[in-house]
């Protein structure tokens, strides 16, 4: 008798580990309604310099080689849109402001604007599931160059899938995704795959 509930036990635990993500909440579906109706694969294109608020090309010439994506700004935006600040235009530059909003997220600053890590792909998904807002950032080791940075958004992923691939985010970039893998999304910056944090804000308001 003791084996079989201890292997009914057992059962129901790698059933959980399989199920991976908690279930996506009311508020979660309101929260990354509010994002996709910022169409993101329609705005902040990459290749033009862009208002950080709307996405719209501003007008103004692009004069260097450089590839202006504009990652940062669109979760600038989705963040203003919530209620909720990261660093962003006129505080910083929108040059390099990836790397800046990696280092600010970890920062005194960014705790005390509400924002705390999530220590993993999987607890990341997990918030997202309850209705916080969470990002996925990285800081390109050469400050120079631009790092990444992304919305998680709630999806019902299996464990495996979110260890393989990450949870699912929403982002501008090299290419806009409503949708994506973590993975996919940060496909630039494999190399410092691993050095991506989560951090996560419990109080949007869409």
């Amino acid at each position: 008798m003791r084996q079989t509930f201890a292997s009914l036990l057992l059962f129901a635990l790698w059933l959980c580990a399989l199920n991976g993500a908690e279930p996506v909440t009311p508020a979660a579906q309101k929260v990354i309604a509010a994002i996709e109706s910022m169409e993101v694969e329609k705005y902040w294109l990459a290749g033009a310099i862009v208002d950080w608020q709307t996405g719209l090309p501003t007008g103004k010439p692009v004069t260097d080689a450089g590839k202006h994506t504009h990652c940062s700004q669109f979760v600038a935006a989705a963040c203003a849109k919530l209620g909720v600040y990261i660093l962003r235009p006129p505080e910083h530059s929108a040059v390099l402001l990836a790397n800046a909003q990696f280092d600010w997220l970890g920062s005194d600053s960014g705790k005390k604007a509400g924002w705390s890590p999530s220590v993993s792909g999987s607890t990341a998904q997990d918030d997202a599931n309850k209705g916080s807002l969470v990002v996925a950032v990285y800081k390109n080791s050469d400050e120079k160059k631009s790092g990444h940075i992304a919305i998680v958004r709630p999806g019902e992923r299996a464990a495996d899938q979110i260890a393989i691939d990450g949870p699912e985010v929403i982002q501008a970039g090299g290419t806009n995704f409503t949708k994506t893998t973590l993975r996919r999304g940060f496909s630039n910056h494999l190399k410092g795959y691993d050095s991506i944090r989560f951090y996560t804000h419990s109080a949007p308001t869409p």
